[in-house]
């Protein structure tokens, strides 16, 4: 990836300058030549194992085999069990919901080899009541994704279908999907969430956005300039819940059993700082790029493309806005996309969804797969794929299966702060996620560092999450944490809150391998740059380049960065993002070069 990433990023406005671009071709022609046939195979092989694992949804011979771990299960018939088979089959049935994190999808009239043998319409009906009695007695809820027939050799027609089982884990209060919003100015990012969340179409001028803003400015010219948290809600049973039948974010909590929260980010290269720090510290599963059919890609599309795949977030496309356009101009910017999706920077497979079982195959595929990039063609006034984006929301499964999540709750406590408030009668609140480790109520941690590297005492009062209250938090969620009355001017953004038994590691300086994607001169010692790990934003000083004098567009190198402002804190292997001006670079922690223990200040109770 890194070889051509940077031809992603371009030089701020999707485009690098013709000269700068000769010059560091005729540089690094070779190294550039050797990159890009080796990403070539690459791109061969993702093909290659794309159209293996990619059947064709119509008559479909077979599936892949049926895998021991995962939340998939094939079954070809469930007919009268006994007593003793229908009690190890709901003993399954939960193994396959943990794995799922409280969802599971059933294959019925599929041998465990993955073959499709299908079943008669009766046989169908009566697996389907066993599958009900089965998940009734889980305490689940069962919703019929799809059916279709299959190939036999046979008179009767045969099916097969596909069954997704959903039930919230006992200790939780909803399945929780975070999606980045991402996009260039102007393609209808917060009308489309409007639309989602608020149950209503857009009038063409943007209504549907109008809830979303938060600021005056927003209102005005109708562009995000801050980040802000929608949410969408799934029934057990699959159905949608939003604005349109509850009235506050606390009745939505209550009755879905599935959530997609979504960052709106925002869209204009002035706010770019702001889509950065939303993508670093919010931890994303997924990434949703809204491109406007009438201009294809064009502004920050590229880079926000580009961003996405430097921090490894799977990202899927809408084509916003068809409603503008006549049906050949979608069908060029869907060509367009295709075209940068398949270059050797990104090597994606993408799939353009028509139909419900696209966007069904398309779900299940995209969180196994990486290269698979799904293509909706949408529109908030008419309201065209709005369906197949819900279809899509509801099957899509979590990325971490259940171990991580178990491994990452038995660590100690660690909650990055990201946003901090001061709310009449409750006092200091702080907006964040749990990296690892549970937090509950009354627990007490320590925050920091401050400009000194210290810590305070702090005790979490309530706690929220989507607006409802939480007696627990557990890591990977994001919630809102009241701290009391502790004082609001010892907080930052960028701090951390950790469990007092953790030494954490705090440094001025740390090293970094870093790739250079794109730089208009050359990357040097005392070059200064704003440099975004996690939750942490601040502006570092390049202290040396290691084995180099000077850094290229393309090259590769450890690099020595010093703070300029205060101490952070930071892990090995963390994901690094650095710019200034047109400079970008991606990168990871190597090594910290921690400063002399903390203490923690007695100052703050």
């Amino acid at each position: 990836m890194d070889a051509r990433v940077s031809e992603l990023f371009g030089s701020g406005n999707g485009h690098c300058s013709g000269s700068q671009g000769a010059a560091s071709n005729n540089k690094q022609g070779n190294c550039l030549g050797v990159a890009t046939k080796k990403a070539c195979a690459k791109n061969k092989k993702a093909k290659a194992r794309f159209s293996r694992n990619f059947k064709p949804s119509h008559n479909t011979p077979y599936l892949p085999p049926e895998a021991e771990e995962g939340n998939i299960e094939y079954k070809l018939k469930l007919i009268n069990p006994t007593q003793n088979r229908f009690e190890h089959l709901a003993t399954q049935m939960k193994w396959r919901l943990q794995e799922g994190r409280g969802e599971a999808v059933y294959q019925i009239g599929v041998e465990d080899n993955g073959m499709l043998v299908g079943l008669s319409e009766e046989d169908m009906k009566a697996s389907l009541k066993t599958l009900h009695k089965l998940a009734e007695k889980v305490g689940a809820d069962i919703a019929v994704l799809r059916k279709r027939e299959v190939d036999y050799d046979s008179d009767v027609p045969r099916k097969i279908a596909e069954v997704l089982i959903r039930k919230v884990p006992d200790d939780q209060q909803f399945l929780d999907l975070r999606v980045a919003v991402l996009g260039n100015v102007d393609t209808g990012k917060s009308t489309l969430l409007g639309v989602l969340t608020q149950g209503e179409l857009d009038n063409g001028r943007g209504r549907a956005r109008l809830n979303l803003f938060r600021h005056l400015h927003e209102i005005q010219t109708g562009r995000t300039s801050s980040i802000s948290f929608e949410i969408l809600g799934f029934n057990s049973k699959g159905e949608v819940v939003n604005y349109s039948e509850s009235r506050t974010a606390e009745e939505i909590c209550e009755s879905a059993s599935k959530m997609i929260t979504f960052i709106d980010l925002a869209g204009h290269h002035k706010y770019l700082k702001t889509t950065i720090f939303g993508l670093t510290s919010y931890c994303p599963d997924f990434a949703m790029l809204v491109v406007s059919a009438n201009t294809g890609i064009a502004g920050t599309t590229r880079e926000h493309l580009g961003l996405a795949m430097a921090l490894k977030v799977p990202i899927f496309i809408v084509i916003s806005k068809v409603d503008l356009c006549t049906r050949a101009t979608v069908e060029r910017t869907v060509r367009q996309l295709e075209r940068v999706l398949k270059q050797p920077g990104c090597n994606k497979a993408p799939m353009v969804i028509s139909s419900t079982d696209d966007a069904v195959t398309a779900a299940q595929q995209f969180a196994q797969s990486p290269n698979i990039t799904p293509i909706f063609t949408f529109s908030s006034v008419t309201g065209e794929s709005l369906d197949l984006l819900k279809v899509f929301f509801n099957i899509i499964p979590p990325l971490s299966n259940s171990k991580e999540q178990e491994e990452l709750m038995q660590q100690l406590t660690e909650f990055q702060v990201d946003e901090i408030y001061t709310v009449p009668e409750v006092g200091t609140v702080v907006g964040g996620t749990l990296y690892s480790g549970i937090c509950r109520e009354g627990d007490h941690l320590v925050v920091g560092p401050t400009e000194l590297g210290q810590f305070h005492k702090l005790t979490i009062g309530s706690i929220q999450r989507n607006r409802s209250a939480c007696r627990v938090l557990r890591a990977g969620q994001a919630a809102t944490l009241a701290l009391g009355n502790f004082d609001r001017s010892l907080l930052r953004k960028g701090m951390v809150m950790v469990s007092p038994e953790m030494d954490p590691t705090i440094c001025w300086m740390f090293e970094a391998e870093i790739v250079l994607l794109f730089h208009a001169k050359t990357f040097h010692k005392g070059f200064q740059v704003t440099v975004h790990i996690g939750n942490v934003r601040q502006t570092a000083t390049v202290e040396a380049v290691y084995g180099k004098e000077e850094l290229r567009t393309g090259e590769k190198a450890v690099v020595l960065f010093k703070f300029l402002k205060h101490p952070e804190y930071l892990k090995v292997g963390a994901k690094l993002l650095f710019r200034e001006g047109l400079t970008k670079g991606i990168g990871h922690v190597t090594k910290l070069q921690p400063i002399t223990q903390y203490q923690p200040s007695h100052g703050e109770d």
